[in-house]
């Protein structure tokens, strides 16, 4: 084996450089840098170690410190410390951190990447040859299968595949798939079975040993064997790690717990740190019981809280411990009472709205308000429990003309299109070809791949594509600010320490993100949205464990937001079929100020005349089918999704020509000018007359003034009159 100890492949961790300066670091100061709480976890260095962390209250700081600590003091070996994650965002950020403590050799990694190293060292020596090769998807194997059960949807397939996941990660075979799976009340996808669902699962198994191949699972599965059945490779990767510590630790997987039992034998130097009341992905085979029970395995385990709040004002914060102060349930027992460190901000808003198109229009509406006081976009979010409700705000904040970036990509600096603009940059800066000014080289690189500031009308493959690219841009601007002599090079020393430590540049873009998608993050401004009975908590949370995760979630989201946060939801989906707000709102802000809400009628000052409308006239229906329509684009649209187009093809293209150039006349994405929906309705409605025109959905009495004529000549087969103004903006 390597002499490097805490390595099995013979390589060192990668070496994570800053450009920062420092002081020198010694041992005092790295206590003196926490406060008494977090500086009792740094100095506990040696048995077991339990810490309960609440949210922002600076659990990495504290862990990070502590590895710290013990380098430098020579209680801790680095080469046989070993610290796991999550994520490899979160193993970037820790190797970053200990990089500028002066604790180089440290590992931080998930548990799939530490188990896969392990793996691979050992294979020729336990089986022989190279290790199988790992699939990226599952979906290759299971369509066929599934197909073969009559249920050929693409969600089928990822549900599916979501389900041997859950059952690997609980150490469950095929053959006991489906009493298991009854016994956790897990629900099986679209019309199959349990039975069903363990008959593809055991073909899945038997097709991937056929192919030679492994999925990640299976990384877990098969190094667990591997120490489980040889004592003198445990022995080995005993002698290689000491000191463990695990991040996250409520979220702790039986088969990842069992690969850590394994790591760590009869010694007990391990440290985990965890928040009981941020357990949110047991549907993953997630167990907090590991964390709830620490203390009874080890009994003389030291236990610290972190109950500072660094992140959120006393109002937020006052807020999150509310609404877990009805909670129930066994993560009750180690809830965290947080105690804001911030100075005093604003009381958090609730919001309600007549519809669902009112709710993203006013939630529009309150974002332009904030970007329009210096707030910047990249400092906001909007939260949803699902993904399908992005639809209309991303509808809603085009028509604003506010960029957006969609939360939930991986590994940034893997992706095609990044390498290659880091390629391309870096030799611009070798071949010196600079202008001098930082922004504009990164654009002229850019613009060489096809790339303009002008997004893409489509969304998918090609919108991820041109977001990619503008977190690079992004990251130029932001240099530059900084420093007005900064050049190629510096951008590219900075894009290598990111590299290093996995930490993508942000994109200047209101942030859209599922709860689960935005944990760990945060923003200065949070918008928590669809706060409705059936939607959040979701409709299948239908036994109290459930229930008590749904409330978990709910305080995840608000503890995301530092100074400001807002919670709304929509009486209706439409104008009809009322719906009852969340009972998380009634924790929040007390039942009769929610009940309140309810009875008061429609929302005064909501920024939506369209909701007000649809709330008098009952639900939107689609021009060609009649169908109610049910999300915000298709009532933008005015048809159903998949019903065929019926307005003037000739004229809609011609309107965006024009579009386009407007928006080049202007600087601006042709987006803000207007959106495909609302051209769409122009060439159906075909109106000639300004009364017409602001009947047209996405048409205000700001963009009649501004477009009006032109758009009434397009109507008219005429030319748009060109119009020449001191203030080219929208």
């Amino acid at each position: 084996m390597s002499d490097d100890l805490g390595m099995f492949d013979g390589h060192t961790e990668p070496v994570v450089q800053t450009r920062r300066f420092q002081l020198a670091i010694t041992p005092d100061s790295i206590l003196d840098a926490l406060d008494p709480e977090q500086r009792e976890v740094a100095l506990a260095l040696s048995g077991p170690v339990v810490v309960l962390a609440g949210a922002g209250t600076g659990k990495t700081r504290a862990i990070t410190h502590r590895l710290a600590y013990g380098v430098l003091t020579g209680q801790h070996d680095p080469r046989r410390s070993l610290a796991v994650t999550f994520t490899a965002r979160a193993a970037g950020e820790m190797r970053h951190r200990l990089a500028e403590l002066g604790a180089q050799g440290v590992q931080a990694r998930t548990f799939h990447s530490a188990a896969l190293r392990q793996l691979r060292y050992f294979w020729p020596r336990v089986i022989g040859g190279q290790p199988p090769e790992i699939m990226a998807s599952k979906t290759k194997l299971l369509a066929p299968l599934i197909r073969q059960a009559g249920s050929p949807e693409p969600s089928v397939i990822r549900d599916v595949a979501s389900e041997i996941e859950w059952a690997k990660s609980s150490q469950v075979a095929a053959r006991d798939y489906v009493m298991a799976a009854g016994e956790a009340r897990r629900q099986p996808p679209g019309d199959l079975t349990h039975s069903n669902i363990a008959s593809i699962y055991e073909d899945y198994e038997d097709r991937k040993s056929q192919s030679g191949v492994i999925d990640f699972e299976d990384v877990l599965l098969l190094t667990v064997g591997m120490l489980d059945t040889r004592p003198d490779i445990c022995d080995e990767v005993h002698k290689a790690y000491r000191w463990f510590t695990v991040d996250e630790y409520q979220d702790v997987n039986p088969l990842q717990h069992r690969l850590l039992d394994l790591w760590l034998g009869d010694r007990d130097d391990l440290c985990v740190v965890g928040d009981a009341s941020q357990t949110i992905y047991t549907f993953t085979g997630a167990n907090s019981s590991f964390l709830l029970n620490f203390r009874e395995r080890f009994p003389n385990a030291t236990q610290a809280q972190l109950v500072r709040s660094y992140r959120s004002t006393p109002q937020i914060v006052a807020l999150a411990n509310r609404v877990l102060a009805s909670a129930t349930g066994s993560e009750a027992a180690l809830r965290l009472d947080l105690r804001s460190t911030r100075p005093s901000g604003p009381e958090p808003k609730r919001r309600v709205f007549d519809d669902e198109a009112g709710e993203a229009a006013g939630t529009a509406k309150d974002i332009s308000a904030l970007i329009a006081t210096g707030v910047q976009a990249r400092d906001i979010a909007i939260i949803y429990r699902i993904n399908a409700q992005s639809e209309a705000f991303e509808e809603a904040l085009a028509e604003a003309g506010i960029s957006y970036v969609l939360r939930g990509e991986s590994g940034f600096f893997e992706r095609a299109e990044i390498r290659e603009a880091i390629t391309r940059i870096r030799g611009a800066a070798r071949g010196g070809s600079s202008s001098g000014d930082l922004s504009s080289d990164v654009r002229a690189v850019l613009s060489a791949m096809n790339w303009s500031s002008t997004p893409p009308s489509g969304t998918g493959a090609v919108r991820e594509r041109w977001e990619n690219l503008l977190r690079l841009v992004t990251l130029a601007d932001d240099l530059a600010s900084a420093n007005a002599g900064a050049t190629l090079v510096d951008l590219i020393e900075d894009l290598d320490t990111r590299s290093a430590s996995q930490a993508a540049p942000t994109a200047d873009g209101v942030t859209l993100s599922t709860v689960h998608a935005a944990k760990g993050l945060e923003w200065h401004a949070v918008f928590v949205v669809g706060l409705v009975d059936g939607t959040f908590p979701i409709q299948y949370a239908d036994t109290p464990e459930r229930v008590e995760e749904e409330r978990r979630l709910f305080y995840v989201a608000c503890t995301r937001a530092r100074d400001m946060l807002t919670l709304s939801w929509a009486r209706t989906r439409s104008g009809r079929q009322r719906r009852d707000p969340s009972p998380f709102l009634s924790a929040a802000f007390g039942a009769d100020a929610v009940a309140s809400d309810v009875q008061s009628g429609v929302t005064k000052g909501s920024g939506s005349k369209k909701s007000e409308r649809s709330y008098r006239r009952g639900p939107a229906r689609c021009r060609v089918c009649n169908m109610a329509l049910v999300t915000g684009p298709e009532s933008a649209r005015g048809r159903c999704r998949n019903c065929p187009a019926t307005y003037d093809e000739e004229l809609f293209d011609r309107l965006k020509a024009w579009r386009k150039q407007e928006a080049a006349r202007r600087s601006v994405p042709a987006f803000v000018v207007f959106s495909d929906a609302t051209l769409e309705n122009v060439a159906t409605e075909l109106p000639t007359t300004p009364a017409a025109l602001l009947a047209v959905p996405g048409i205000g009495s700001r963009k009649l003034d501004d477009f009006g004529v032109a758009l009434i000549a397009l109507v008219n087969g005429e030319e748009p009159p060109i119009v020449f103004s001191d203030d080219a903006s929208t």
